[in-house]
């Protein structure tokens, strides 16, 4: 039983996260640069086994996909290519970067720590994973 992994795809750098073995919660990994996502993934995916990999769907607030898609669609094939077996979903990530903001404002983060880079991109991730997770267990589509 593999793993479910997760990605907030950004053009510098990229938030992941991970499953447990169980599939029952997300934990942030190290946030990734984006040129070194793909070998990071071969590198994660030879060494634990992971049955998924989700990728957060950037769209406008009408539902729409962003203009961020733009830079997403070719990881999305070179992810294909290099990873032909592995299943990749896309989540609704609308939003996820306010919420992991609030999150870490409601969590007693100082406002140099929220600053860090990458700290709210490796939230954004959790909370994508969170999401594919719940909307799983509820057999609803994903709930952001």
């Amino acid at each position: 039983m593999g793993r479910i992994l997760a990605i907030d795809y950004g053009r510098k750098r990229c938030g992941v996260a991970v499953t447990d073995i169980l599939k029952i919660s997300a934990n942030s990994l190290p946030t990734v640069a984006t040129c070194e996502l793909p070998d990071f993934l071969k590198r994660y995916c030879a060494e634990e086994e992971v049955d998924e990999i989700v990728v957060g769907e950037p769209r406008d607030l009408a539902g729409n996909p962003s203009e961020s898609m733009r830079y997403i669609r070719p990881f999305l094939g070179r992810l294909k290519r290099e990873m032909p077996d592995m299943k990749v979903t896309m989540v609704d990530e609308r939003f996820t970067s306010t919420i992991a903001h609030r999150e870490m404002i409601a969590g007693g983060f100082r406002k140099k720590q929220r600053q860090e880079k990458g700290r709210a991109d490796a939230m954004a991730a959790v909370i994508i994973l969170t999401s594919y997770l719940e909307s799983r267990a509820s057999g609803l589509g994903s709930l952001l």
